[in-house]
């Protein structure tokens, strides 16, 4: 892997693109597997990562799934925790779009690739995984079953049951989300869908995650404004006499009749009936 065509190298930008994600930045703990994969660590003790052997897996895994004629075989996992969303579940979904592979986001049945009975029961010929210590139960099926696994791992992962692992940030949601771009741009480029010389049409923001209560409030925020835009644009035109005297004025004013005019306002304060409150005038 070290003598790489000049058009699969790292390019300028796509390096640029990594070190703003933050791919190349560690954790503080460091597995015995992810020893060859790290570049240095810093005085506050995190281990950087090389984008260069990052990039070089990339193209590994890219290679490996396009040689699997059929899409449907590869399956692509990004588990959540009990509470915790995982920030992959997105670029996960994003990515089985654009390649064409099945996906598995949140949860997961036990026996899914080793119980035929299930429901769920698949056969994939190729596991795809976000984080080896999250994703721990697929990994465990495809070791029973002969399945091969590429996952993406940080400097505190253990590689078993990894048959390609792609050294990076998993914890960070831009990370994981321009990995999944990265794959899935560079295997459709293997494919020859799409060109080499000019850029990807899809950005890398469909891949992010977005946390829902966040979108919700945002959502909230923009409709208190725009109702409060509304509200302030009313009382400004109905207070606006000279433009209903233009024909423009609303249906409430074409119904309304001064009090004077009532004919039956008179009527009921002469009654002065028990039914109306008993004597007297209003």
């Amino acid at each position: 892997m070290n003598q790489f065509p000049s058009i699969l190298t790292l390019k300028e930008e796509d390096a640029k693109a990594m070190l703003a994600c933050g791919v190349h930045i560690g954790n503080e703990n460091l597995d015995c597997s992810m020893t060859r994969y790290v570049h240095k660590r810093t005085n506050k003790g995190v281990h950087i990562i090389d984008i260069r052997k990052t990039w070089e897996k990339l193209v590994l895994a890219a290679r490996a799934i396009v040689a699997i004629e059929n899409p449907k075989d590869i399956c692509v996992v990004a588990l959540s925790t009990a509470g915790t969303p995982s920030f992959a579940q997105r670029a996960v979904l994003k990515f089985s779009t654009h390649v064409g592979a099945r996906s598995i986001a949140g949860r997961i049945t036990p026996g899914t690739f080793t119980n035929h009975r299930q429901v769920h029961y698949m056969e994939p010929r190729l596991l795809v995984t976000s984080d080896p210590r999250v994703d721990h139960q697929p990994i465990m099926e495809a070791s029973y079953v002969n399945l091969p696994v590429i996952s993406f791992a940080n400097t505190h992962h253990s590689l078993r049951g990894v048959d390609i692992a792609i050294p990076c940030n998993t914890s960070g949601k831009h990370s994981i989300a321009l990995m999944y771009w990265m794959l899935a741009r560079e295997v459709l480029r293997l494919r020859g869908s799409a060109s080499r010389d000019s850029e990807w049409d899809v950005l890398v923001d469909m891949f992010v995650y977005r946390d829902p209560e966040e979108a919700e409030k945002q959502q909230a925020e923009e409709g208190t404004y725009e109702k409060s835009y509304s509200n302030t644009g009313w009382a400004t035109t109905t207070t606006d006499q000279s433009t209903w005297n233009e024909g423009t004025e609303p249906v409430v004013a074409d119904e309304y009749t001064p009090a004077e005019e009532w004919p039956e306002q008179q009527t009921w304060a002469e009654e002065g009936t028990a039914e109306w409150g008993g004597g007297g005038e209003w």
